[in-house]
């Protein structure tokens, strides 16, 4: 059975990493980088601050600890634990796999920490706000940053899965602390209205930035 699935998740991986062109190469090159994602991040807490200016640091305390959790478990503890090769360094892949920039990353894949980390802050932050196209807009920019690790050819499709399954795990243990050692702080996003414009203007200017610069004729200046 096991053999089965991992034949399955190889073939679901050619799939996506095959199905390549020059301009979804430099989208999802440019939608991976960590770096890439900051100012969002900023803004999330900037409207936490507005909307409980004393008790702030105690969501990002959260956040962060959430997040460090949800990373340790997918690379200190599962990659080295199961060992699983990444497809950019599996050998059976050599002559079929697609890579971008000729970056490989890390030797194991198992399970990704793009997915984990981002499926825990997207989670943690729904938990917060419950609004509907927050939840929407969140999770598909958490789908998009794992879909993207299989697309340049660093993790399998289960990679992504388990590790989205890890990082709501820790969101849920996370969310779940803070609420038991600090209710009222949760009380609080029940009942104010918050205003998320500022997070879709970016996050909608970001992908739009991100879409322009991959076409491969502006691309191709920088």
């Amino acid at each position: 059975m096991l053999e089965q699935l991992i034949t399955w998740d190889k073939s679901l991986f050619l799939l996506v990493n095959s199905a390549n062109i020059p301009f979804f190469d430099h989208f999802f090159w440019f939608f991976t980088q960590k770096f890439t994602w900051i100012p969002l991040y900023i803004v999330l807490l900037i409207i936490f601050y507005k909307t409980n200016k004393k008790e702030c640091v105690w969501i990002i305390i959260g956040i962060v600890l959430s997040v460090v959790l949800a990373d340790q478990i997918a690379s200190s503890l599962l990659k080295p634990l199961v060992a699983r090769y990444r497809p950019s360094h599996d050998v059976t892949l050599t002559e079929s796999i697609h890579l971008i920039n000729s970056y490989k990353g890390g030797l194991y894949g198992f399970v990704s920490s793009h997915a984990a980390n981002s499926f825990c802050f997207a989670l943690f932050t729904a938990l917060f706000f419950k609004n509907r196209w927050f939840c929407i807009s969140i999770f598909s920019w958490a789908l998009l940053n794992s879909y993207s690790r299989i697309y340049i050819g660093v993790h399998f499709p289960l990679d992504v899965i388990v590790g989205a399954l890890v990082g709501m795990g820790s969101a849920t243990i996370g969310f779940a602390v803070l609420n038991y050692t600090k209710p009222l702080i949760v009380d609080t996003y029940k009942e104010k209205p918050i205003s998320l414009r500022l997070y879709y203007l970016l996050l909608g200017g970001m992908i739009a930035l991100i879409t322009l610069f991959s076409v491969p004729t502006i691309n191709s200046f920088f």
